[in-house]
């Protein structure tokens, strides 16, 4: 570890004593939002004094090993061995500390909107749309997630012309940021008689759900509501009643529509909370641009015109561009297993991330 990020966790450690001695002050246990506020940082640095202290112990003892190993004979060896694990724990050690260093996005822990659009190739691509939501579905599954599909265009032989869904779940954007961008997909379709491969793509959006602190405010001016039967599933009273909802914001020229909900209230609301998430997130692509304007990574820039990632169905392969990953475990994958190609991702990330700090100190 650098004495540059060395020094800022010993920073984050005198803060953690700091907090502890204001929150023994009668002045500040009289005054709850305080106290709480004050707790909480105090709660959350916990873990990297325990690992901080840890790791003292582990070079003391890392030192006491090295000199057993320097003396030889038999305790030689317990030594080397010991060495070997205090070496694997001090590493587990730092990457935890090292992880409080990194800049925590206050949206990893909202709910998202999940957009996945059929781009070219017709058919081909419109069926691996649905290919696409069955994986994100399947995953949402597996993290106790829970998933609401709010408009969906069907495509003429299967999956989707466009589906857009809310996923809701402690984690849910922290996890699928990565997944904004072009998707390419390379198989021999059904009714390919040739057996040769063809080439579609599909994009896909993570939108996190906009939080209500920062709520944005919009002239009603600007808005056009229109009301429609729904056409999907939800019963009867779904289909009988105009209770759908689509509204265009004007200026920017955005439509979005929700059909899932029996209430045309709730639809609304759904709708009008996609719309400000829209044009969040427009927003803040435009800050990303121009502050990473500069930097070869892209990870996490939710730029929805890159294309991240091929998935080759012959080979049984997926690659992700950013990162120059490839694994041959495509059905897996395409079952919902997707950890095995997030993880590399937020490393890649948080490896930048602490570069940048380095490069700032």
């Amino acid at each position: 570890m650098s004495p540059n990020l060395r020094r800022r966790l010993l920073t984050l450690q005198a803060r953690h004593e700091e907090l502890g001695l204001l929150l023994g002050q009668p002045e500040v246990a009289n005054d709850q939002t305080q106290f709480v506020a004050l707790g909480r940082e105090y709660a959350s640095l916990q873990e990297l004094v325990d690992a901080m202290e840890r790791l003292s112990k582990v070079e003391r003892d890392r030192q006491s090993a090295e000199e057993l190993l320097q003396g030889g004979g038999e305790m030689a060896e317990l030594a080397r061995e010991e060495l070997d694990q205090l070496e694997s724990e001090k590493a587990e050690l730092e990457a935890r500390m090292l992880a409080f260093l990194v800049p925590k996005d206050e949206r990893d822990s909202r709910n998202i909107f999940l957009e996945i659009r059929a781009g070219t190739g017709g058919d081909e691509a419109a069926l691996f749309a649905g290919d696409l939501f069955r994986m994100y579905s399947r995953y949402a599954e597996s993290q106790r997630w829970r998933v609401e599909i709010m408009s969906e265009s069907e495509g003429e032989h299967g999956g989707y012309k466009e589906v857009i869904a809310r996923v809701e779940g402690e984690g849910a954007y922290s996890r699928l940021k990565f997944e904004s961008g072009t998707h390419r997909v390379q198989r021999v379709p059904e009714t390919e008689a040739q057996g040769r491969i063809h080439t579609s793509a599909c994009t896909v959006a993570i939108l996190p759900e906009q939080d209500e602190l920062e709520d944005i405010e919009l002239n009603p001016a600007d808005l056009k509501t229109d009301t429609f039967r729904a056409s999907g599933a939800g019963g009867q009273h779904v289909n009988k009643t105009d209770s759908a909802i689509r509204i265009t914001h004007l200026p920017s020229g955005i439509v979005v529509e929700c059909q899932d909900e029996r209430s045309q209230h709730k639809n609304r609301a759904r709708a009008m909370s996609l719309l400000k998430s829209r044009l969040s997130e427009i927003e803040r692509e435009k800050q990303a641009a121009e502050q990473s304007a500069s930097r070869k990574l892209q990870v996490g820039s939710g730029d929805r015109s890159q294309r991240i990632r091929t998935y080759n169905f012959p080979q049984g392969r997926l690659t992700d561009h950013r990162i120059n990953l490839t694994l041959y475990r495509l059905s897996e994958i395409m079952a919902g297993d997707l950890d095995q190609v997030i993880d590399p991702l937020r490393q890649e990330l948080h490896a930048a991330q602490l570069a940048e700090l380095e490069q700032a100190a």
